[in-house]
């Protein structure tokens, strides 16, 4: 399936793999930011994601399809160094001749937030614990 082979190849951090499923007119979305629009400006937004993160993980829970349209139920995991966010992302993508025109997910900003404030405890503590020995 198209999608599983997109979001495989963005957890490997293969954005070149990830641009070959897409179509020139692709439309990228993180509602409510504004959207991306052209393979050329998700190509952007997809080289500084793996730029700045060191790892990206997806535990779909659900997809569906019906006709060109494809849900998805997952939780997204960023990652950069020890510092690690998980949090929850429902995702719309419309597929047409193999390729992906549009990609749409849907966060909620407070949660979103909120795994960015445990991973960056998670993160002190173990280096707080590395370097005490407890």
């Amino acid at each position: 399936m198209v999608v599983e082979a997109f979001l495989a190849a963005l957890g490997e951090l293969d954005v070149e793999a990830a641009l070959a499923l897409c179509a020139e007119e692709i439309v990228y979305q993180n509602v409510p930011l504004p959207a991306a629009r052209g393979r050329r400006a998700v190509e952007k937004q997809l080289n500084t994601m793996a730029r700045v993160g060191t790892g990206f993980e997806v535990q779909m829970r659900n997809i569906a399809a019906n006709g060109p349209v494809v849900l998805t139920e997952r939780v997204d995991v960023l990652r950069r160094g020890s510092f690690a966010m998980d949090f929850w992302v429902c995702g719309t993508f419309e597929v047409r001749d193999g390729k992906i025109v549009l990609w749409r997910d849907y966060f909620d900003w407070p949660t979103f937030l909120a795994a960015g404030v445990r991973g960056a405890g998670r993160a002190v503590l173990g280096a707080v614990t590395r370097r005490t020995g407890r």
